[in-house]
């Protein structure tokens, strides 16, 4: 693992295979975006992913005479070596010296306070295209409080490393939380920009507001582009085989089955002190970005998935299957909070494993909303 250095501060994440380079984010194409911040006070929403090739973009736009005044950063933090759910505090950043705001932890909306001083606000954050992730959630707060605070948003955007297909069980707004915000599916097919775009022209904001939004598309991006990241989007995920797993492996969050949490293999293998079998083993332990990890200290059983192909399988249910069907406590499988439910967007989906029902089934109830989803997306894409 690479550390990249800021200032004093090491960031254990991994730097990826650069993408193509006939790919130009919306953050590498200054000339776009930068005339409308000239003269004003900028507040970014941005951590480790928020690069200009080997440069961050805060460095890259003070180099060019913009006015940052704030720094938001979303889960995992500006740095992004936060644990997933550790809160984060405000500070300063100590190479720019611009002041960080959390917006992880009690405060995941910019206060209106906090845009007081501000102009204008730019969202660039890489996302990984699962409902369950999330930077689009906190992409939704932070456009909320621009609406209500009359503060436009600029949204420089990223290919999305899952965008090339769409799938999962739309959300029921009942099951609504940080990991689930939009009645989308879990496989979303949406850069963040054209997620911000839905989200503004559905009025999916508190009171059907709607923000000033500028979005500064991606340069030589269809869906149907592989994309690898450039940067870790966070320390869990950790290469390409992670990310395109995620939409799959992400329920075991529900249960008490290890993902590979304190290993090197995150979201790359799967695990548990009490399945009967399963060919590979592996032991949890305290690593950067995965503090007191599920089944810390426990040997696991389970399945190493670094080698199969992660795109051709999509979005699967057969490991979350497979695990219940052999647990021997079935009682225990599922945590007690019903996470389960909150990553599904539906309580549909735990009961339909504890019942039974076979995969096609399962895939089948999805629909019609599946279908209606698709349509939907239609209107606000942005790339083919």
């Amino acid at each position: 693992m690479r550390l990249e250095r800021a200032g004093t501060m090491a960031r254990p994440y991994k730097v990826f295979t650069p993408a193509k380079a006939s790919v130009q984010t919306g953050a590498e194409q200054t000339n776009l975006y930068t005339s409308s911040l000239r003269g004003k006070r900028v507040g970014m929403v941005v951590n480790q992913t928020s690069m200009i090739r080997q440069t961050h973009v805060v460095d890259s736009l003070l180099a060019l005479g913009i006015t940052i005044k704030t720094i938001f950063a979303p889960e995992h933090g500006f740095r992004g070596t936060a644990s997933a759910g550790e809160k984060i505090g405000n500070g300063r950043d100590p190479k720019s010296g611009v002041s960080i705001v959390s917006l992880y932890g009690k405060n995941y909306k910019p206060a209106a306070a906090q845009l007081d001083s501000l102009d204008v606000v730019v969202f660039d954050i890489q996302d990984v295209g699962a409902r369950f992730y999330t930077y689009i959630s906190t992409l939704h707060y932070v456009m909320e409080a621009c609406a209500e605070a009359k503060k436009p948003l600029v949204v420089l955007d990223r290919p999305n490393p899952n965008g090339h297909y769409v799938d999962g069980p739309v959300l029921d707004p009942a099951f609504k939380s940080f990991v689930g915000m939009h009645p989308i599916p879990v496989v979303h097919g949406l850069t963040v920009g054209e997620l911000a775009r839905m989200i503004n022209g559905e009025k999916w904001l508190a009171g059907g507001v709607q923000c000033s939004l500028t979005v500064v598309p991606v340069k030589g991006y269809t869906h149907a582009t592989p994309y690898t990241l450039p940067v870790a989007p966070s320390p869990n995920l950790p290469n390409r085989q992670a990310v395109l797993l995620y939409p799959s492996l992400c329920f075991f969050e529900g249960t008490n089955v290890s993902l590979g949490r304190g290993t090197d293999t995150q979201f790359q293998v799967i695990g548990s002190p009490t399945y009967p079998s399963g060919p590979y083993t592996f032991t949890p332990v305290d690593k950067p970005g995965a503090v007191n990890p599920p089944n810390k200290g426990k040997l696991c059983y389970g399945y190493d998935l670094t080698k199969i192909d992660a795109q051709k399988l999509g979005l699967s249910l057969k490991y979350l299957l497979d695990f219940y069907q052999k647990t021997p406590d079935k009682e225990t499988f599922f945590l007690k909070t019903n996470f389960i439910d909150k990553l599904a967007g539906t309580d549909q989906l735990r009961k339909q494993v504890i019942a039974g029902v076979p995969e096609k089934a399962i895939r089948q109830s999805w629909e019609p909303a599946l279908s209606r989803y698709k349509q939907l997306r239609k209107t606000y894409l942005l790339y083919l």
